[in-house]
């Protein structure tokens, strides 16, 4: 399995992701969430081209996008009724892959994704 890494930006998309969902529902709801996220990355990870990713070219050259609804089952937490982020990404690497941003499904994402995304961590298994 490829790793993942994550940008300044994602990683703050996903703090304050898990600090609402903590706000407006709870401890454990935080923690389903949490689970989510993390079988969402580690989904992209495995499968970066997967059948359930979209090319998003248009917004960034090589930027692909997945909807966390679509990892609800590869969760190792207690499932989430109605998922709303997607998680937009790009292959840096053959074994790698950076998680730019992590939007809501609302969002424009022309107004948050962008070639600034520097900042990384690596992450994933």
């Amino acid at each position: 399995m490829a790793r993942y890494r994550l940008s300044g930006p994602a990683k703050a998309d996903i703090s304050s992701i898990l600090r609402t969902s903590e706000t407006q529902h709870g401890r454990d709801a935080r923690i389903r969430y949490r689970g989510l996220l993390t079988a969402a990355m580690r989904r992209i990870a495995a499968a970066p081209h997967g059948l359930s990713t979209t090319d998003r070219d248009e917004l960034l050259a090589g930027l692909r996008s997945l909807h966390i609804r679509h990892s609800r089952n590869e969760s190792r937490e207690a499932p989430v009724g109605d998922p709303v982020h997607v998680i937009f990404y790009r292959v840096v690497e053959p074994e790698l892959v950076e998680i730019v941003r992590v939007l809501h499904d609302r969002a424009e994402p022309n107004r948050h994704v962008d070639s600034a995304n520097k900042n990384t961590e690596t992450n994933g298994d």
